[in-house]
């Protein structure tokens, strides 16, 4: 249970769920209700399938390119931080590529964007791809990998719920609370992202 709570902190801190809220809901303020509850549950189900196939696949993408799992640590913890950077400082939109206005004109043409933007990169990003392949090396165990699918599993329902209700979060917490939970979540990421690169530099230095 220990496990599948720090896993779920984390990866959930990662995604940010929170964050796409406002985006997903400009996304599809044209959309009815059941319209918004198929792009939500489509969402999620595309980041299911993106984080499982990474966890699982991930490791031997790297092996096949000569890069080492502390290497993977590494520059998976500056990007963790830089997204946690990203929510502290409120460019959570300009850091995932929406700032653009020709980025937006495209989100806003696309029949699906359950997969782009949503899914990927908004939530589904190198961060949380990169955690979860430190996962797998980290976690040897037959059993320890299920809890860690099950935190996954868990995250994207997760992510559902708050999409579904997405219109009614956004209205009831305002953009001000939306930005004060975020900066939040923010310095937690940046946290997880501190912490991986000093666990990796530390084994390296071991190693040396």
């Amino acid at each position: 249970m220990e496990l599948f709570i720090i896993v779920f902190a984390a990866l959930f801190s990662v995604i940010n769920p929170l964050g796409t809220l406002p985006i997903f809901v400009g996304l599809t303020q044209e959309n009815s209700q059941t319209e918004r509850s198929r792009i939500s549950l489509f969402t999620s189900i595309n980041v299911l399938v993106i984080l499982v196939i990474s966890f699982f696949i991930g490791r031997y993408i790297l092996h096949f390119f000569g890069i080492s799992i502390e290497s993977l640590r590494i520059a998976g913890g500056l990007i963790i931080a830089t997204s946690g950077f990203a929510l502290l400082t409120g460019s959570f939109s300009k850091h995932k590529g929406m700032e653009k206005q020709r980025v937006k004109d495209d989100a806003f043409q696309r029949e699906a964007v359950s997969l782009t933007p949503l899914a990927i990169p908004m939530l589904a990003g190198p961060g949380s791809i990169s955690l979860l392949i430190g996962l797998y090396e980290e976690y040897d165990l037959f059993s320890q990998k299920i809890v860690v699918v099950s935190a996954i599993v868990a995250v994207c329902i997760a992510t559902f719920l708050m999409l579904r209700c997405s219109h009614y979060i956004v209205r009831f917490l305002g953009a001000s609370g939306i930005n004060a939970i975020s900066r939040i979540i923010g310095f937690i990421v940046i946290a997880i992202g501190v912490e991986y690169i000093s666990s990796s530099v530390i084994s390296i230095l071991k190693l040396a």
